[in-house]
């Protein structure tokens, strides 16, 4: 078997050898005329006409039969078998053909609709040019890339050899339209908020830093899509916002996380997080019968169906009825004591952190779909207290396959209570805690000026992984990889 370099030799001796006879090896026009899927689909009248055709695409294979070669060409829309016969190229075309077309070359053939005695539909090619010649070989077909490293490095070639891969991102692009256009329906406005911000308001994340030259000083990026910006939009008469965008957050990587996705958040004034539950509801079960076509769903263990009503589930009750500690009574000692019985490990040991670990314990074993609801202040520091109790909030979470898949809150807007809890995130950072929320002054003097009633939602990447049944790392076109070698 030849190596990758002799390979690579090899080809480029044949593009010298088109070079050499006057032919652009990567010429920067084509003339085709008709997509492969096309071609297809208007393949009875083609053949009937017998109209020249041009037709463009990647070399996938080549079969050679004598006087006859038949070669495959992929175009990004569909794969077309193409027939070149000796006695109706020319002997010269032809065998310029044998002698420097490889698999993986992009090619234009112009020729007639052609069916072949099998009945498959074929072009029957009275000539060809080079498009680009490639230098090195594609993965066979048949057998990809294997190695999940390699196909991540290669992420062009395992779109190019998968096309199952590239269907969940034509889905994925479906998802997010199908939200904007539900939310652009119910009249609200998307909008373009800062991925450099001062302070990184909005999630409790470890941020990515960097520094701005201009102003010689140091900024992060974003770790939620706006939140305290779009509320400052609510307090300037818009009524109701969304953004479609990138966030960062410089953690660990998991089934279910990842350092860059794609989320949603909207915010709606005069809305609470009862009529959001309505609201997002209805959005979630209309983006995904338009996207998937069905509500039910086998994914990561668990049998979904989103059909019906979403049962409402308690923070606090769920917690002590899997684990028996009440989170807001139990000292910071019963819980230690609990998560280590259930051999659970947590890195903070603060009580808000030892309250949000108990409940990633417990929703694991949550199927879904269902709304988590009422939880605890400490876990919550932008959403508003309930009138009734306020050590919970108006908060509301989508929890499907053990994990929860959306964020949505009666939004804070008690300019007194905000600065409490920024100063408690305050010292929770002084104190070490890298994922605590970073204060943002500057929101809490908006909120002196005076914020309407809102609610504000999103979701993102995790919730069409999930219903996709793919890590989250497996939608995104292009993951970070460490160099080779590091």
């Amino acid at each position: 078997m030849s190596s990758l370099d002799e390979i690579r030799a090899e080809r480029v001796k044949k593009l010298q050898v088109l070079k050499e006879r006057g032919i652009l090896p990567y010429p920067a026009d084509s003339k085709r005329d008709k997509t492969n899927s096309s071609f297809l689909s208007d393949f009875e009248q083609l053949l009937n006409n017998q109209n020249k055709i041009v037709l463009a695409g990647r070399v996938m294979s080549v079969r050679t039969h004598g006087g006859s070669v038949f070669f495959d060409i992929f175009d990004g829309t569909d794969k077309i078998q193409v027939f070149l016969k000796k006695d109706e190229a020319g002997e010269e075309l032809f065998e310029l053909f044998e002698q420097v077309v490889d698999q993986g070359d992009f090619l234009e053939v112009d020729g007639l609709a052609y069916k072949t005695k099998r009945g498959e539909k074929s072009l029957l090619a009275s000539s060809w040019r080079m498009l680009s010649k490639s230098l090195l070989p594609i993965p066979s077909e048949w057998f990809g890339l294997k190695d999940a490293d390699e196909r991540y490095r290669k992420r062009f070639l395992d779109f190019l050899l998968n096309k199952d891969l590239r269907e969940v991102f034509y889905k994925k692009t479906k998802f997010w339209d199908e939200t904007r256009q539900f939310l652009k329906k119910h009249g609200f406005l998307e909008v373009e908020t800062p991925t450099l911000e001062l302070t990184t308001g909005g999630a409790e994340a470890r941020p990515f830093r960097t520094h701005h030259n201009d102003f010689d000083l140091d900024v992060y990026l974003r770790i939620s899509i706006g939140e305290l910006w779009q509320k400052r939009l609510m307090a300037a008469g818009f009524q109701k916002t969304f953004e479609i965008g990138r966030a960062y957050r410089n953690e660990g990587s998991s089934p279910e996380h990842l350092q860059e996705f794609t989320n949603m958040e909207f915010y709606s004034a005069f809305m609470d997080y009862q009529e959001g539950m309505v609201f997002t509801e209805e959005m979630i079960k209309t983006v995904v019968q338009n996207v998937f076509g069905t509500f039910k769903f086998s994914t990561k263990g668990h049998e979904l169906d989103l059909e019906g009503d979403w049962p409402k589930l308690d923070y606090v009750e769920t917690v002590k009825r899997i684990t028996g500690i009440d989170v807001l009574t139990a000292r910071e000692g019963e819980m230690k004591e609990k998560l280590d019985e259930l051999k659970i490990s947590y890195e903070g040991k603060n009580r808000e952190r030892l309250t949000d670990t108990l409940w990633k314990y417990c929703r694991r074993q949550i199927s879904g779909p269902a709304w988590l609801i009422n939880h605890p202040k400490i876990v919550s520091p932008l959403s508003k207290s309930k009138k009734d109790n306020p050590e919970l909030t108006e908060r509301v979470q989508m929890i499907l396959a053990g994990a929860e898949m959306t964020n949505g809150f009666s939004e804070l807007n008690d300019p007194i209570d905000q600065k409490e809890r920024f100063e408690i995130q305050q010292r929770l950072l002084e104190s070490g805690d890298v994922e605590a929320m970073m204060p943002d002054w500057d929101f809490v003097e908006m909120l002196e000026y005076g914020m309407p009633p809102t609610f504000g939602f999103a979701y993102g990447d995790r919730l069409f992984a999930t219903l996709i049944g793919l890590p989250i790392r497996e939608i995104q076109l292009f993951p970070l990889m460490k160099p080779k070698g590091d």
